[in-house]
């Protein structure tokens, strides 16, 4: 909490290991009837200064690559809210905004549609799910690809975690900076998006600073500075 201080922090308590995460993108939430999704993507580090992080800002919204990489999952979220929602209900409420946390910072959007009255917040996680952020596009060929060519199966990492309300609410967390304990090791996960024009050594960079925060709070609890 003190470390990387999360709109969604979580802790699972499962059988034979457990679950903790410090969660900021929403996969999908439904409130009063409203189905919406956050598509976040477009990553800086932050600044050791103001000013450097006013620089790392101005970089992030001015990236060509990220825009685009923004774009395309603000297209697909609007997709997956379409499928669900009552036509021309779908809109954008908030379009590459730059949210700063912690270590990192990020372009954030915002989109939204009145869920159709025949449908359930089930069938709304259902379209949604899994998130483009961690998928791509299109979603079932990017999955094969992902299948193909990632050396081991993800886990629960890229899932979701959150609730459903018998008010008929529901508010799901797409499970990306987290750690899962067992047996006596806490195994980290976080990742980048790939697209087109991407350079290795820098989605590996971005990598790094995403699982910082996660680093940083194991070795404060080991009691390391």
């Amino acid at each position: 909490r003190s470390i990387n201080p999360s709109p969604y922090m979580y802790y699972l308590n499962l059988d034979g290991f457990q679950i903790v995460g410090a969660a900021i993108e929403t996969v999908v939430q439904v409130q009063d009837g409203i189905a919406a999704t956050h598509p976040i993507a477009g990553t800086r580090p932050r600044g050791k200064t103001p000013d450097e992080d006013d620089t790392l800002e101005a970089e992030l919204k001015n990236s060509e690559k990220q825009q685009a990489e923004h774009i395309m999952l603000v297209d697909l979220g609007r997709n997956d809210i379409g499928r669900v929602s009552v036509t021309g209900t779908v809109k954008v409420t908030q379009l590459m905004d730059v949210e700063r946390f912690s270590h990192v910072m990020h372009l954030v959007s915002h989109v939204e549609g009145k869920l159709k009255p025949e449908l359930s917040v089930y069938d709304a996680l259902r379209s949604c799910f899994p998130a483009g952020t961690v998928s791509g596009a299109p979603k079932i060929r990017a999955m094969e690809i992902i299948a193909e060519v990632e050396g081991e199966k993800r886990g629960p990492y890229g899932g979701a975690v959150g609730y459903f309300s018998f008010s008929g609410n529901m508010d799901t967390a797409l499970i990306l900076r987290t750690g899962i304990y067992k047996d006596g090791v806490m195994h980290i996960q976080a990742g980048g998006g790939i697209v087109a024009d991407s350079v290795p050594e820098d989605e590996f960079l971005e990598t790094v600073h995403k699982a910082g925060a996660l680093q940083r709070a194991i070795d404060l609890a080991e009691g390391k500075n």
